[in-house]
């Protein structure tokens, strides 16, 4: 690595990746990115490569927006749903059976032993907010949460904490952040905005889904800004929502984060963008310090990329690369650059 970057290690998947199965995944991270993982995830192929969009069908059809494929009330019907009418999750089923093939790799020498296996999850609320009409969100929120939850037992029934890794990705919940700012429109409006406040309604969430993870299990948190059509629902005026959302999980949560991620966008190499940096907590009390890891990486784009890593060092004495969010949606001839650019301009872990 070039002496000028001696601040940066390691690099984060979010979670997709542009591949077809899980074993070609494991393969191509592993091969191209050499002592650059902590965690390594199974790329969340086919039906779950576009994020939640997979999820739709485990709602009633009645409570679905319109532009989901939702349908009207039949006459009669009570509007009342109860658990039988929201269907089990597979996270939990998709995370076991690919931690088969991570112990079939790791034991053929392909995956490093101490990597961990990464699930990434996101919350309850933000598939239902995705999914679901907005008259029926409080509804189908204690119903899909259980889903939910009954999912993660799953998982952690399964894979030694030990070796796992699970990652909250929190879009939605940045953009509730952005609305309550006046940056974004009705549709991001939480429900319980009006009961509990957008802040504390969510960290309240973050919190109680949290509480499930042993503190063995390594817990990290994708800060994200989404994005539609490959454009951010809402481009970040700088770091300074992320880095206070984050913040205000590290005191919420008590306990210790492997990792905190944050997004940067393409034309930000400015030292504006990265000055909320120098507020970000990574470390309270006796926890082991959070690793952070910057979303800096775009294909096609390594000097643009040391730019924004220079930037950024001004502000923050070291972090990990990645790119803004997962890759699922991203042309599979993007990929090879990615992955490129974050082995060249990061360090081994």
């Amino acid at each position: 690595m070039p002496p000028s970057l001696p601040s940066v290690s390691g690099v984060l998947l979010i979670g997709s990746v542009p591949l077809p199965s899980t074993s070609e995944v494991f393969n191509k991270l592993t091969s191209t990115l050499p002592q650059r993982l902590a965690s390594l995830p199974d790329g969340e192929p086919g039906s779950r490569q576009d994020f939640i969009l997979w999820e739709r069908s485990r709602f009633p059809p009645e409570t679905l927006k319109y532009t989901n494929g939702g349908i009207n009330l039949p006459d009669g019907h009570s509007g009342v749903f109860t658990q039988d009418d929201v269907s089990p999750t597979d996270y939990g089923a998709a995370a076991v059976e690919s931690w088969r093939f991570f112990c079939e790799y790791r034991e053929r020498g392909v995956i490093p032993t101490g990597v961990r296996f990464q699930v990434s999850l996101p919350l309850p609320w933000a598939v239902i907010a995705g999914h679901v009409r907005p008259e029926f969100h409080a509804m189908m929120e204690p119903l899909y949460t259980r889903r939910m939850e009954d999912a993660v037992r799953i998982i952690l029934d399964n894979i030694p904490a030990g070796d796992l890794a699970i990652q909250l990705d929190l879009a939605r919940e940045m953009l509730a952040l952005e609305y309550e700012r006046g940056r974004l429109g009705e549709e991001f409006r939480p429900h319980f905005a009006g009961v509990e406040g957008i802040l504390e309604g969510v960290l309240h969430r973050i919190q109680r889904f949290a509480s499930l993870i042993p503190e063995d299990v390594d817990l990290g948190l994708h800060f994200c800004y989404g994005d539609r059509d490959h454009r951010h629902y809402v481009e970040p005026e700088d770091l300074g929502v992320a880095v206070g959302f984050a913040n205000a999980n590290r005191e919420r949560l008590r306990r210790r984060i492997a990792w905190m991620h944050l997004p940067v966008p393409k034309d930000r190499a400015d030292k504006g963008y990265f000055e909320p940096l120098r507020k970000l907590i990574l470390g309270v009390g006796t926890l082991a310090e959070t690793k952070l890891y910057l979303g800096l990486v775009h294909a096609n784009d390594e000097e643009g990329t040391r730019r924004r890593i220079e930037a950024a060092l001004s502000t923050v004495r070291g972090f990990g690369v990645a790119t803004e969010c997962g890759l699922g949606r991203t042309p599979t001839n993007e990929l090879d650059s990615i992955l490129s650019i974050s082995r060249e301009v990061s360090a081994p872990v």
